[in-house]
């Protein structure tokens, strides 16, 4: 997948981290994925996507790959 990813872009700035060495395949455990990262990243999620995604999906997600499918997958 060539270009930018809306999504890992939303998360390296949800958890203020380097975007370059972020992938879909990234697992949420080797970043600061937080309570505070998955509350700020519903927020930012509904700002710029309009998706309203459960907290409770969101905190069984183990990748951000899961995530994206959630945002893709909300609506």
């Amino acid at each position: 997948m060539g270009g930018t990813d809306p999504v890992v872009d939303l998360i390296a700035e949800v958890v203020e981290i380097d975007r370059a060495g972020l992938t879909r395949q990234t697992l949420l455990s080797d970043i600061a994925w937080d309570s505070l990262a998955v509350v700020s990243f519903i927020a930012a999620a509904d700002e710029r996507f309009g998706r309203t995604i459960a907290p409770k999906k969101l905190a069984s997600c183990q990748s951000i790959g899961d995530v994206a499918a959630l945002i893709e997958g909300a609506g």
